[in-house]
């Protein structure tokens, strides 16, 4: 029996005998698209669009099994990451169970041998060229500059949007509490979203009356549910941490239990240890505890970073090592900001059982701070200066997003890549801003659209686009 992996490679690719595909009810099956590969949990395949027999194409997710009986076997029945599946595809049929998915047998449906396909599928990578989206071609054809200009418009659309949902939470709180919900989604990352903007929703209530990081950290894991009852028994110095926050805790559990979360408000699962709840609200408790940090912010936001950095000789334009200078001085500043020193427990620990590491580890990586820049403080900055008629400080504002350096790289921006460049190199967007902007196509176009690129209007601005520079 062949692996998985060498079906989901199978599948992707389409190496079947695509005019003989019939699903275990007998219905004849047509793949407009099967779907794109996801490493994130659940499904193995997301956004397939199928045609079964004389019916509709439907769109939704494809999951791959070596047999039918995996469905119960792995527990997919049960996990609501399943819910959309309308395929299983299985190397071959095993014994008749109820409550499972249509599956499709790949076992005699091949269009080559197994040790073939073996060698042929080993090396390949990426989305096929025939399952890219209908605007790559066009966006292949763009020069450099009008790629980079298109992204950069769709970057500042972003941005714009949101600065906009800011404002609106602003009209019902205040600045300074918005700065602080955003900061903490951001934290939470797409996993943990939406407890952490609990806990930054209730900061009035659990900052009361303290101002050590060791008390925030009692008081913020103790509401978030995310204080274990017990000590490890084998870790002494995460069982004298953690009674020392059992000492404030204890007497203030009480009074929090209405806002307190419970621990399965949290997502963990896919979570690189760097990234659990626990250290990024670690992180949170030193911003708090030095009162400063928005007042820091307002200042960065003041410097003439882009602007007027660098002073140059008369009749000289700005050379690329100036512009790095630049940017080196921005970035620099703003690391002053947003990173904090080590902590005495999270810098040397990734969760309360986890033994002392070897070296110290930051609580905020590079590629989060860009990312806390370009989604949090660029924009809140941006559209206090709108509200108070400052131009120019908006303008420096847009430009800091555009001279950003690129973010981590992700799943999102992955696929976007392959699906709308054609290509899976992370490289190949320079800068923050071009990342921001290809999620805002995929937002603007691909989520309303399916993976045959259904009636989106995109492919055709791009050729316009292209027609009118030419022109």
């Amino acid at each position: 029996m062949p692996p998985e992996k060498l079906l989901q490679a199978v599948w992707l690719h389409q190496r079947l005998h695509r005019d003989l595909l019939k699903t275990a009810d007998g219905k004849c099956l047509r793949v407009l698209h099967p779907g794109f590969a996801s490493d994130e949990g659940g499904p193995d395949f997301r956004g397939a669009v199928l045609q079964f027999g004389d019916e509709k194409p439907v769109s939704g997710d494809v999951e791959i099994d070596l047999l039918t009986s995996g469905w119960h076997a792995h527990g997919h029945d049960k996990n609501p990451r399943f819910k959309n599946v309308i395929l299983q595809v299985v190397w071959e049929e095993s014994k008749k169970s109820k409550n499972v998915p249509i599956n499709l047998s790949l076992k005699n449906i091949l269009d080559a041998p197994l040790p073939e396909l073996v060698l042929s599928l080993e090396n390949e990578s990426g989305l096929p060229a025939r399952l890219r989206g209908k605007c790559s071609a066009p966006l292949r054809s763009l020069s450099e500059m009008q790629l980079t200009k298109l992204l950069q418009a769709a970057s500042i659309a972003r941005f714009q949007n949101k600065a906009a949902a800011m404002l609106a939470r602003a009209k019902n709180s205040n600045w300074e509490q918005v700065l602080w919900e955003n900061l903490f989604r951001a934290l939470g990352y797409k996993n943990n979203l939406w407890p952490m903007q609990n806990l930054a929703e209730t900061k009035s209530r659990w900052m009361r009356g303290i101002s050590s990081v060791l008390e925030l950290q009692a008081r913020m894991l103790g509401v978030g549910g995310l204080l274990p009852d017990d000590l490890t028994c084998a870790r002494k110095s995460s069982d004298t941490y953690l009674c020392r926050l059992w000492d404030f805790w204890w007497r203030d559990r009480d009074e929090f239990e209405t806002c307190i979360l419970t621990r399965n408000v949290w997502k963990f699962h896919g979570l690189r240890p760097a990234n659990y709840p626990e250290r990024r609200l670690a992180l949170a408790s030193h911003w708090l505890a030095s009162g400063k940090l928005v007042s820091q912010i307002e200042n960065w936001g003041m410097e003439d970073i882009i602007t007027e950095t660098v002073t140059l000789p008369h009749n000289r334009v700005n050379s690329p090592a100036d512009s790095t200078v630049i940017v080196s001085r921005m970035i620099d500043s703003f690391n002053k900001i947003i990173q904090v020193g080590s902590d005495d427990f999270w810098s040397w620990h990734w969760t309360f059982k986890s033994a002392r590491l070897i070296k110290p580890q930051t609580l905020l990586g590079d590629g989060r701070a860009t990312d806390l820049a370009v989604n949090v403080i660029l924009p809140w900055l941006w559209i206090r200066a709108k509200e108070s008629g400052k131009v120019k400080f908006m303008r420096e504002m847009e430009q800091r997003l555009l001279a950003w350096p690129a973010a981590a790289d992700n799943a999102i921006l992955k696929l976007a890549r392959q699906r709308l460049l054609g290509t899976s190199r992370a490289n190949n967007l320079k800068g923050a801003a071009q990342q921001q902007g290809l999620m805002q196509v995929t937002r603007d176009f691909c989520d309303h659209s399916n993976a045959v690129c259904m009636d989106c209007q995109f492919p055709e601005l791009v050729r316009c686009l292209n027609s009118k520079t030419q022109g």
